[in-house]
Order: C-alpha cells, then sequence, then structure tokens
C-alpha cells in the first residue's frame, strides 16, 4: 500500500533536520584547487605580494560567482515536479529472506538530472546498495533496484526517497524528498514450514520424519472402499464387498473431524532465548503454522490465546476452520513479540478456559523454567479439567553446550555443574508431568515442528479427545 504525500524541500514525516542544499563532490575539488593557487602563488618569488593578492582575489571571485550561479541552476532544476519516484515493494516479506525492492525514475525536464538516491527503508529492514548514484535522461526513465533483509517481524512502513541532485558544475547538490510512502509486513518464514506442509499427507508425511502407525479403527470415520493391500490387517476386510465384487475389499477409515486445537503461545521474556539466528518464539512460531495447517487439512478447527505481554494481555484467535483460517491465524500473530515480562500460566489458563468453552487438544507452547514448576502445574490441573492439554517445551542447546565445556579452572567448573543441575531439574519436572498422564514434548527447537505433528497424529489416532 502506498500513500500520496507532498513531494518538497521537508518530509511530512518525522525526519532530522537537514540542509536542503549540500556541497557537491566537485565543491571540495575547487576549494583544494583555490588553496594549492594561494600556496603557489606565496612561493613565487617573482610575483609581488599584491599582484599574487589580486590573483588569488579574483580566482576566489570566479569561484563565488560559479558557484552562486550554478547553486541557482540547480535550485530550479531539481523542482519535485520534474522528477517522478515510484517503488515497488512486496506486499509480505519472510523474515530472514532476501527481496528486492524496484525503483522507476522519470525524468520530464530536458536535462538530464545525475543524482543520489536513498529510501528510508523502515528498522525491520537491512538495505543493501543504497545510497545509488543514477544518471536519468532528458525526457526519460531510469530503473533500478536494491536489496532488502527484513530482521523484525510486523509491519515496516517506507518513508519518502531522499534524493540529491547535482548541478550542472557538480559544486552542489539539492535535497529533494519525492516519491510515496509504503507499508509491507514482514511474516515469520514460513518457507520450511511449506515444505513440510506440501508433504503432509498421508502418503508423504514419513519423508519429513512424521511417524505412520496402522489405524486401530477406534474412533474413526469411515472413508471408502478400495481394494485390499498387502499389510492389510483382517479387520478391514469387509465381507459383504468382497463377496459382490469376488475379490477383496477393504475399509478406509479417516481421522475423525470438527474436533478443535488451540494453541497455548507464551509469548513471555522465557521464549526470548536464541538457538542460532532465530529466539524460541519464532522458532514456536513457525511450528505452530504448520500444525495448523495440518490440522485444517484434518478438517479440525485451530485456534490460539498468545500470554505473557505484561498486565494480563492476550491475544486471542478464537478456533476457526477451512483454507481462510490460516490467512487469519497468520495475520493475528505475525507481529506478536515475545516481552521482558513473566508470563502467568494460571491466568492464562483461565482465559482459556473462559473462551474456549468445548473441550479441545490444547497445547501449550512455552520454555519450562525450575521455577515455574508449581504455577504451571495449578495452570494445567485447571485446563485438563475440560481438555487435553500438551506441554511442548523448547529445550535450549546452550544449556547442553555448557555440561560438555572442558572444566579448566573453578569458574568453569561452577558453570558445568550449574547446567547439570539445571537439566536435572527439568528432567525431573517433566517426569513428574509424565506421571501425571500429560503428554510432554521437551525437544530442540529444530526439532519442535515434526515433534508437533507426530504429537498431534498421535493422539487424533488413538481417540483420546
Amino acid at each position: 500500500m502506498q500513500t500520496a504525500l507532498p513531494d518538497g524541500d521537508a518530509p511530512a514525516f518525522a525526519q532530522p533536520a537537514r540542509l536542503p542544499l549540500v556541497p557537491g563532490k566537485r565543491l571540495p575539488q575547487a576549494l583544494a584547487a583555490l588553496v594549492t593557487l594561494a600556496l603557489v602563488l606565496a612561493l613565487l618569488p617573482e610575483m609581488p605580494g599584491e599582484r599574487a593578492a589580486t590573483v588569488f582575489a579574483a580566482a576566489a571571485a570566479l569561484l563565488a560567482a560559479l558557484a552562486a550561479l550554478d547553486a541557482a541552476l540547480v535550485w530550479r532544476r531539481a523542482d519535485g515536479s520534474q522528477l517522478e519516484v515510484e517503488r515497488s515493494v512486496p506486499s509480505a516479506l519472510a523474515i530472514g529472506v532476501a527481496r528486492h525492492v524496484g525503483v522507476r525514475l522519470r525524468n520530464r525536464s530536458t536535462t538530464p538530472l545525475r543524482l543520489s538516491l536513498a529510501d528510508h527503508a523502515p528498522a525491520a529492514l537491512q538495505a543493501d546498495d543504497l545510497p545509488c548514484e543514477v544518471l536519468v535522461p532528458p525526457l526519460s526513465e531510469a530503473a533500478l533496484a536494491y536489496g532488502i533483509r527484513p530482521v523484525r517481524r510486523g509491519p515496516a512502513d517506507f518513508g519518502l526517497f531522499e534524493v540529491l541532485v547535482d548541478s550542472g558544475l557538480g559544486l552542489w547538490r539539492r535535497r529533494r524528498w519525492v516519491g510515496l510512502t509504503a507499508r509491507t509486513r514482514v511474516y515469520p518464514n514460513f518457507a520450511a514450514v511449506a515444505h513440510y506442509a506440501s508433504l503432509a499427507t498421508d502418503h508423504n508425511l514419513a519423508r519429513v520424519g512424521v511417524r505412520q502407525r496402522r489405524r486401530r479403527g477406534e474412533g474413526l470415520e469411515f472413508h471408502q472402499l478400495r481394494e485390499y493391500r498387502s499389510g492389510d490387517s483382517l479387520r478391514q476386510i469387509d465381507w459383504k464387498a468382497t463377496t459382490r465384487q469376488s475379490k477383496l475389499i477393504s475399509r478406509e477409515h479417516q481421522d475423525e473431524r470438527d474436533q478443535r486445537l488451540v494453541f497455548m503461545l507464551d509469548a513471555s521474556r522465557r521464549m526470548r532465548a536464541k538457538d542460532g539466528a532465530l529466539s524460541h518464539f519464532d522458532q514456536a512460531l513457525d511450528s505452530m503454522m504448520l500444525l495448523a495447517h495440518v490440522a485444517l487439512r484434518q478438517g479440525d478447527a485451530v485456534g490460539a490465546l498468545a500470554f505473557g505481554m505484561g498486565r494480563g494481555e492476550h491475544r486471542f484467535f478464537a478456533p476457526n476452520k477451512g483454507g481462510a483460517a490460516l490467512e487469519r491465524l497468520t495475520n493475528t500473530f505475525y507481529d506478536l513479540e515475545p516481552q521482558p515480562c513473566t508470563g502467568d500460566y494460571l491466568e492464562a489458563a483461565k482465559a482459556l478456559m473462559r473462551r474456549v468453552p468445548k473441550r479441545s487438544m490444547v497445547i501449550l507452547l512455552t520454555n519450562l523454567r525450575d521455577e515455574d514448576e508449581a504455577e504451571l502445574m495449578s495452570a494445567l490441573r485447571v485446563l485438563r479439567s475440560k481438555h487435553l492439554v500438551v506441554l511442548a517445551s523448547l529445550r535450549e542447546s546452550a544449556l547442553e553446550e555448557m555440561t560438555r565445556r572442558e572444566v579448566t579452572d573453578f569458574d568453569a567448573a561452577l558453570a558445568v555443574a550449574a547446567g547439570h543441575v539445571h537439566l536435572e531439574e527439568r528432567e525431573r519436572a517433566f517426569a513428574a508431568l509424565t506421571c501425571r498422564g500429560i503428554p510432554t514434548l521437551d525437544v530442540p527447537p529444530a526439532r519442535l515442528p515434526i515433534a508437533l505433528v507426530n504429537a498431534y497424529i498421535e493422539i487424533k489416532r488413538s481417540a483420546r479427545l
């Protein structure tokens, strides 16, 4: 989306004050030549002082006159109506994925315009190859492109173009603010998720690491009749159809539909930890979108509640079905960032119970710390009174690396011991959850997407929901 703003010497948006006329590339060279002339005149023994002063004054006056004339001409030439700049920016970007922004310049004057162009890209984008030098022929157009790499999710607003137009002699540059503002959105990088999703079918799940298990038949809906295949159980054979067709016919089932999957996404300080370029929150968000895609294809409704933003704030997406649900879910959470606050598990659980009254599969995405165990247990008891709950926690690789460090001094020994203690407390907490019958996942961020899909499929096929 682009918004028209008036061209002019000053932008219509917040920007540091800058001079409308700045020295060009040749003005410092001209001044250096004038200083050189003064030195030469001073060193010439046959040149009288008064004559040298006269020559220098004449040269300085000539330079001043040329500079004034050049400034006046560029002030008139660089009128905003003579130059048009248009930006072509993708409407959606993925974090970490390099793209290009196209720029088209139109020169409506009868003289060529040599200029330097800078685009005020938002802080969420890293821009390359700016500013760039461009020559736009008279009554003609020029096109260029520069690279961008999104580094933060959320809306990204482009300001006006800052253009420095060279004067005829190159002594000055006239600054103009031209073009339009634009807005785009930076989403999580769903390239890997899209790859998984394209394979997330009954025939291709094994290719991405999703386990396939033989269905028992309980809690599944009848789908269709088909010819018997090697490996089908005798229970699947439809004997009446076999008699009619004079060949073995099997019944094929599909998982029950019209169920609900609801995510509880921790957006507190727990999820600000990083493994590689992405935070745990970004990894959890990617995993949530992958599983949401799979669940929607299975006919289930998908919803989500994000918590931990401070002051009991939540962001909620009610369970929805259909192809458009994934896009609405993405637009609800694409700009959410983990906050430096402590998330309240119990308060979030109560909020979810109020908003989702029907029994659902609830997946809590968090980074469990040993100090959170008591509060988490209370929250899980509240959720399990109505819902089937799965706890998915991201394991920090830095802690495991700490335990493998070489002990060379006392401080290193303390760090290694602290890492072991933390991991032992974490294992104890997960063991306590398992004893209470709560399905848990404790995996590194890279393994979370497939681990979630596996857990979802296993629960669906066991008819526990």
